[in-house]
């Protein structure tokens, strides 16, 4: 059976990249018309569209899944050339991870600092919500995410890598505004909150299963930054759950308070990847277990 022509592919991610079949031909120094042709043969050895030709062109989920594929590809390629060619490499490795923002914000960075340091990489870090990462994976858009899910996605693999434990805090001045006399119903009515975007379900959660509020009833900032977060609880304008991992300091310090002592929002978080790694890909695997492990409480 005839393989993929890896031109196809390659003329369409310049197609997807650079958005129009005539940069795209630009960049490859081939015709506009040898561009088309080559994606027209991909899809008629797939039977399937990989394009949707509209304004802005788009990826159908096939085309999307197999750019995913080719990237996978190209991190091998240019981790096996430099050893059987004795030579080393011009270009940097490619990384993709699909990562929600408070793992950004606490541990991943740190994690990944010594791959950053010792190879020749380039991560592309893309945010979102705990519970959309794996839809990353699943298009090919990544080649590891994190995620709340324990499952892991068909030639995929996922690892544990411990608790997330989430805080309800605000500064004092703000706590003695609005939760004198406690955190309850009524405060929450009037005390002005932070969430991620519209589809937080964490915040959602604890509204609906503690106090049986809907989130629709109070007032509520949308930041999608674990960061600026922290930053609105410290400026008084809002309370917000967060990793206590995150604001440790804070906390001893007194610039934020704990507004339900006892009280946490726990969630187990994990690494997914696709199977057979090697070279670069297994070291990061590898560096993000190791540092989870020994950070993140299980």
């Amino acid at each position: 059976m005839r393989g993929l022509d890896y031109k196809w592919i390659e003329a369409l991610e310049m197609v997807a990249s650079r958005g129009s079949f005539e940069r795209a031909a630009s960049e490859l120094y081939i015709s506009q018309s040898a561009v088309s042709q080559r994606i027209k043969q991909l899809e008629k050895f797939l039977a399937k569209p990989v394009l949707i030709r509209e304004k802005p062109l788009r990826l159908t989920t096939t085309g999307k899944k197999l750019l995913g594929f080719y990237h996978r590809v190209q991190v091998l390629e240019r981790e096996l050339l430099p050893e059987l060619t004795n030579q080393d490499s011009e270009r940097p490795i490619q990384v993709s991870i699909a990562t929600n923002a408070d793992s950004l914000a606490t541990w991943l960075l740190p994690a990944l600092t010594p791959i950053m340091k010792q190879r020749k990489v380039e991560f592309n870090l893309s945010v979102d919500l705990e519970d959309r990462t794996l839809e990353k994976v699943r298009k090919g858009e990544v080649t590891g995410a994190i995620s709340w899910e324990e499952s892991a996605l068909k030639g995929c693999e996922s690892h544990y890598l411990g608790r997330m434990d989430y805080v309800c805090v605000a500064n004092p001045a703000f706590a003695q505004q609005y939760f004198r006399h406690g955190v309850t119903r009524k405060a929450l009515e009037c005390a002005p909150a932070v969430s991620y975007d519209q589809y937080d379900q964490m915040h959602r959660q604890f509204l609906q299963q503690q106090f049986d509020l809907s989130p629709e009833a109070i007032v509520h900032h949308r930041v999608a930054s674990s960061e600026a977060f922290v930053n609105l609880a410290l400026l008084g304008v809002a309370y917000c759950l967060i990793p206590r991992l995150q604001i440790s300091d804070e906390l001893a310090q007194g610039r934020l308070v704990d507004l339900m002592p006892g009280f946490e929002l726990s969630f187990k978080i994990y690494w997914h990847h696709w199977q057979l790694e090697s070279g670069v890909l297994q070291q990061v695997t590898q560096a993000i277990l190791e540092y989870c492990h020994g950070k993140l409480p299980k």
